[in-house]
C-alpha cells in the first residue's frame, strides 16, 4: 500500500501502525504481509508499510557483525519511533527490535531505541495485548492443525498463548499439540547453513512428530521456520501444508506448495 507517512493519530482515533514486512516475507511470502495488513486494519488501525524499511540486522548481529548491524538498527529506528506501534508479523524479527537493539546501541540511540522497543510487538501478541479482531462467524472446527513455536518468540517475548487464542476465537481451530512443542525446528538463521546435517535431523524430528500427530497444516509465526521444514517436507515427499498465522487467521483460500511459493 502507498506510504502515507507518519501522524495524525490524534486525528482520527487510530492508532497508526508501520507494519515492518521482514526480509523473508517479502521475498517468499507476500501473502502473509497482505495477510498481516488486513489483520490491523480488521482490528481498527490505520497502517502504513513504510517503503524504505530494510533488514532489521539481526544475521549480521547473530554472527556477531555488530559494526554491520549498527547502521541497520539506527536507520530502522529513525524510519519507525514516528508510528503509534511496529507490528512485525516474526517473533524473531519483532525480538531483534524489542530485545537487542538496546543491547546493540550507546548513549542516546539506546535510549531511543528503549523508546521504540516499548512499541513493537509481533503480530498475534499485538492483536491480544492491545486491539482486538471483532468477533467473526465461526468456521466447521478444524483439528489437524498443528501449531509451531518458532524460539526467538517463545522464549524472547512469550509468544504462545496468543496464536492459538487468536486461532480458536477467530476461526474455530483447535491446534494440534506436538511432541515436540517448543523445540527447534532446525532452521536458527545462519545455524542451518553452518550445521546443515544437524539442521535437517531437528528438522526429521520434528516432521516426524508433526506426522504422527496427524495434522495436515502446520502454522507457525515465523517464515523462517516454516521455510525450514517445508524445504524438508518436500525433500522427504511428505504431503503437507505450510502457513503463516495470519494467512490462516483471514482464512486465506490461497493455497501454498510444499516448498512454501505460492503455485
Amino acid at each position: 500500500m502507498p506510504d502515507h507517512g507518519p501522524g495524525s493519530s490524534h486525528l482520527t482515533g487510530q492508532p497508526h501502525v508501520a507494519l515492518f514486512a521482514t526480509c523473508l516475507i517479502d521475498v517468499f511470502r507476500p501473502s502473509a504481509g497482505f495477510a498481516a495488513l488486513a489483520l490491523l486494519e480488521e482490528a481498527g488501525c490505520r497502517v502504513t508499510v513504510p517503503a524504505s524499511q530494510t533488514c532489521c540486522g539481526q544475521p549480521a548481529y547473530s554472527g556477531g557483525d555488530y559494526a554491520a548491524a549498527l547502521p541497520t538498527a539506527k536507520q530502522n529506528i529513525e524510519l519507525l519511533e514516528p508510528f503509534d506501534y511496529v507490528v512485525m508479523p516474526s517473533g524473531s524479527c519483532a525480538a531483534m527490535l524489542c530485545q537487542h537493539y538496546p543491547k546493540l546501541l550507546k548513549g542516546t540511540w539506546r535510549e531511543r531505541a528503549l523508546d521504540l522497543s516499548q512499541r513493537c510487538y509481533e503480530l498475534t501478541d499485538f492483536l491480544t495485548e492491545v486491539v482486538q479482531l471483532p468477533p467473526r462467524a465461526h468456521t466447521p472446527e478444524a483439528s489437524n492443525v498443528a501449531y509451531h513455536d518458532g524460539c526467538a518468540g517463545l522464549r524472547e517475548l512469550g509468544i504462545a498463548e496468543q496464536p492459538r487464542s487468536l486461532l480458536k476465537t477467530q476461526n474455530n481451530i483447535e491446534v494440534v499439540e506436538l511432541q515436540t512443542q517448543g523445540v527447534c525446528c532446525g532452521f536458527g538463521g545462519s545455524f542451518c547453513a553452518r550445521m546443515p546435517e544437524i539442521s535437517a535431523r531437528m528438522s526429521d524430528d520434528k516432521l516426524d512428530d508433526i506426522s504422527a500427530s496427524g495434522a495436515a497444516t502446520v502454522v507457525a509465526g515465523d517464515m523462517g521456520c516454516l521455510l525450514a521444514m517445508s524445504g524438508r517436507a518436500s525433500k522427504r515427499g511428505l504431503d503437507l501444508e505450510f502457513r503463516h498465522v495470519a494467512e490462516l487467521l483471514v482464512a486465506d483460500s490461497d493455497t501454498t506448495n510444499e516448498s512454501g511459493s505460492r503455485d
